[in-house]
């Protein structure tokens, strides 16, 4: 009888050292799901704060390309032809993690795009860590750039492209500039051809009876609409894919966080269960101990 209490005393032991284990490890879960749920919070925040800035952007943009269009249609001659320039691709991938193959997609699509346009060597500049790390032995990269975490940085990583841009045309001469991000409006990557610039304006008809009032002669204005043009459109792309990035990190964490959850319930299922067992077991020693009394009284009654 003294074995049996020893044998279910030890095994009674085993029981709670597996489920102090389990709680302790759905305890660490509750952890990181914690700093999971506060990373999509942040996330969610910045998704509402870019839908703000992208309006207004877009706004910028609209009212650029109304205005090329009204100048070309009467200026068509100082839009230059380009016959060769220097292919170069602009990636924006993301600057942090938790957003699902956000990067692996923009890479998928460069070369299905190259590939199509019989482009074999572009240059490509990279923007956003994470996406760095996968094209950093690459030869065909000419920049690796820091991205935007925040909509306030956007504007640091829009000075590090238009100084590489300016460096490679200075280099290389006129360039064709393609640049490819994700739209979350379209649920896709998108490519814009951003230089040359206004190449669908080049026969437009015009608008108006009378040309523009301009106070610069028209090649120096095209220099100005166009740098000013270029700066607006990689804004807007910038915010558009840094909204895309939050909302794929949104879902993907979201996913992450519910994962969690069902693993915690599915330990707190174990605990209980394992809970159960000690206290039968508890109960099963009280009675052994019981029984094993019961001669003992006996005897000293005679």
């Amino acid at each position: 009888m003294g074995q049996s209490r020893e044998r279910m005393a030890g095994k009674g032991e085993h029981g709670v050292t597996r489920r102090r284990e389990l709680e302790l490890r759905r305890h660490t879960f509750g952890e990181v799901r914690e700093i999971m749920n506060s990373m999509k919070t942040l996330a969610y925040m910045e998704t509402r704060k870019l839908a703000r800035f992208l309006d207004a952007q877009r706004a910028v943009v609209k009212h650029t390309e109304a205005m090329a269009a009204d100048f070309l249609g009467f200026f068509p001659e100082t839009l230059p032809f380009v016959e060769d320039s220097l292919p170069v691709y602009l990636l924006i991938g993301s600057e942090r993690g938790f957003c699902g193959d956000f990067n692996d997609l923009l890479l998928h699509h460069l070369e299905s795009h190259a590939g199509d346009r019989n482009i074999e060597k572009p240059l490509l500049i990279a923007s956003g860590s994470k996406l760095a790390m996968r094209l950093e032995h690459d030869p065909r990269v000419v920049a690796l750039l820091e991205g935007a975490n925040v909509v306030e940085e956007v504007e640091k990583t829009l000075d590090q492209i238009v100084h590489t841009l300016s460096g490679l045309q200075a280099q290389h001469g006129t360039l064709s500039l393609s640049v490819l991000y994700h739209d979350p409006d379209k649920e896709q990557i998108s490519v814009a051809e951003v230089l040359p610039p206004f190449e669908s304006y080049r026969n437009i008809t015009p608008q108006f009876s009378h040309p523009p009032l301009i106070n610069l002669p028209p090649e120096e204005f095209l220099v100005e609409l166009i740098d000013n043009h270029l700066f607006a459109t990689l804004h807007k792309i910038m915010f558009v894919s840094l909204m895309a990035e939050n909302l794929r990190r949104v879902q993907h964490l979201e996913g992450a966080v519910q994962h969690l959850d069902d693993k915690s319930e599915d330990l707190l299922r174990v605990c209980n269960a394992l809970r159960q067992e000690e206290i039968i077991e508890e109960i099963e020693v009280i009675l052994l101990s019981a029984t094993g009394l019961d001669p003992l009284k006996h005897h000293l009654k005679e």
